[in-house]
């Protein structure tokens, strides 16, 4: 089954709060890659006094900060940068919808990733951005930003060059790559079902559909909400993304349309699945039922003719009582009578196809 998305904020709680139930014990990982078109640093710091070091020192600085149940740094962090307590109480309270807002000196987005498992995991990433800092916070560890960072460190690409807005839209976009492996995952699932579903539409199967259902019904939520995302970073007017920005934003946002369109592919060929499912458990009903009614069609005239000859007439006390029963050949021409009309019988149905 899939992670299932709990708001931790009681009814009526003040706006801002930040209540979350403290699931983790561990510090949270603080990563800091700071870098110009020249140079490049990258570090793990232990405290947020070693990456406040690194903020000013290059034209861009990105802040991974993975985990959000220490709320006393998280609150440094956002307010160094003037983060709305708003946009940090969706951080920590997780589970929200994937969206954009825009503040008077950064843009906060929400994305959701997905990590396939023996279960569906659901990840809510946050990101803040402005004029120089990047900063993702993440629920665990293990992303798909690996590529990013390796194009930082290798200063190829375009990516030293540009400013944050850069950065953000190249770690939205494998956010949104990042479905793609997903959606391969239950495409060989649904063909390889469908098969199954041909050969022997056993009760198991039944629950692997259900289940595919579900996880790609999650899928849709984590997708949908993306597109409206990066559709509403394509028209923000204030200046905070560039315009040769908005130019690869149209291009994640043509990928997220694709991701759209396999997500409704594969939940229609999910459904249908259902459908083959009882078109193959009715036509290997029909197929017993099949054999079964051929057979009773064979046996009903044998049975009528033993059910003659098995009645109680005596043949001495008139001739009309079944004279056959003092013929010295009787019981083999009767046996012979049988195999002869079940033979006609068989050599009917497989003539008519029906065997």
């Amino acid at each position: 089954m899939t992670t299932r998305i709990v708001r931790h904020v009681s009814p009526g709680t003040r706006p801002g709060a930040l209540i979350a139930p403290k699931v983790q014990t561990e510090p949270l990982k603080v990563h800091v890659v700071s870098y110009g078109p020249d140079a490049c640093e990258e570090t793990e710091v232990a405290t947020w006094e070693e990456a406040l070091r690194l903020v000013d020192k290059y034209s861009v600085t990105w802040i991974d900060i993975i985990g959000t149940h220490d709320h006393e740094l998280l609150q440094k962090v956002t307010d160094r940068f003037g983060v709305h307590e708003l946009a940090l109480e969706d951080v920590v309270n997780i589970g929200q919808r994937p969206k954009m807002e825009e503040f008077d000196d950064h843009i906060f987005v929400i994305m959701r990733l997905l990590h396939l498992g023996t279960v569906l995991n659901v990840e809510q990433i946050s990101l803040f951005f402005g004029e120089r800092v990047v900063i993702t916070i993440q629920e665990f560890e293990g992303d798909p930003f690996d590529p990013i960072r390796e194009r930082i460190e290798a200063g190829t690409g375009r990516i030293r060059e540009q400013g944050a807005d850069y950065l953000a839209y190249a770690l939205i976009d494998v956010l949104e790559d990042s479905l793609y492996p997903v959606l391969e995952h239950y495409g060989e699932w649904i063909e390889n079902l469908e098969e199954e579903l041909l050969q022997d539409p056993g009760p198991e199967l039944l629950e692997a559909i259900h289940r595919i259902k579900r996880d790609l019904l999650w899928v849709r939520r984590a997708a949908w909400p993306h597109r409206e995302v990066i559709g509403a970073l394509q028209r923000v007017e204030s200046g905070k993304i560039a315009e040769g920005t908005k130019v690869f934003l149209r291009d994640a946002y043509d990928h997220s349309v694709q991701v759209m369109d396999v997500v409704e592919t594969f939940r229609d060929l999910s459904s249908g699945l259902m459908d083959l499912y009882l078109s193959s458990l009715s036509h290997r009903m029909n197929e017993v039922m099949k054999v079964l009614t051929i057979m009773a069609s064979i046996f009903i005239p044998l049975t009528f003719i033993a059910g003659i000859y098995g009645m109680n007439f005596n043949p001495e006390s008139s001739d009309l009582n079944m004279p056959e029963l003092n013929w010295a050949l009787g019981y083999p021409v009767a046996i012979g009578l049988m195999v002869f009309i079940a033979l006609v019988m068989v050599l009917f149905f497989k003539r008519r196809g029906w065997l």
